[in-house]
C-alpha cells in the first residue's frame, strides 16, 4: 500500500467525519436544523421538528457514507478513489440541494 493511498484515504475520510458530524448534529438538536451557512429556521416553520431533524441527518448521513466509500476504494487505487469522489460528491452537491428541498417542503408549515 503506497503513501500516497493511505493519505488520500485519510483525508477523503476526514471530510466524511466532518459530513457525520454535521448528521449527528442534525439529529441531536432540539430546534430546527438549517442547511444554508448563516440561515435559520424558526421552529414556527416546521411542523414536526423531530422528524425533519431526523431526515436532515439521514440526508447528511448518506452524504458522508458515500465519501466514505470513495476512501476505502481509494486504499487500493488513488485514481479509481478520485474518480468515485468526484462521482460521489460533484452529483452529490445537487443531491443535497434537491433532497433539502423535499424535506424543507414536507415539513414546512
Amino acid at each position: 500500500m503506497l503513501i500516497e493511498n493511505i493519505l488520500f484515504t485519510a483525508i477523503v475520510w476526514g471530510c466524511s467525519l466532518i459530513t457525520g458530524l454535521i448528521a449527528l448534529w442534525a439529529f441531536l438538536r432540539k430546534t430546527p436544523m438549517h442547511f444554508w451557512a448563516g440561515s435559520t429556521v424558526s421552529p414556527e416553520e416546521i411542523t414536526d421538528i423531530p422528524a425533519y431533524n431526523k431526515a436532515n441527518g439521514k440526508m447528511w448521513l448518506a452524504y458522508a457514507a458515500a465519501m466514505a466509500v470513495s476512501g476505502v476504494i481509494g486504499l487500493f487505487s488513488t485514481i479509481a478513489g478520485a474518480i468515485v469522489l468526484m462521482i460521489v460528491c460533484l452529483p452529490g452537491i445537487a443531491f443535497l440541494f434537491v433532497t433539502y428541498g423535499r424535506i424543507y417542503r414536507k415539513y414546512k408549515r
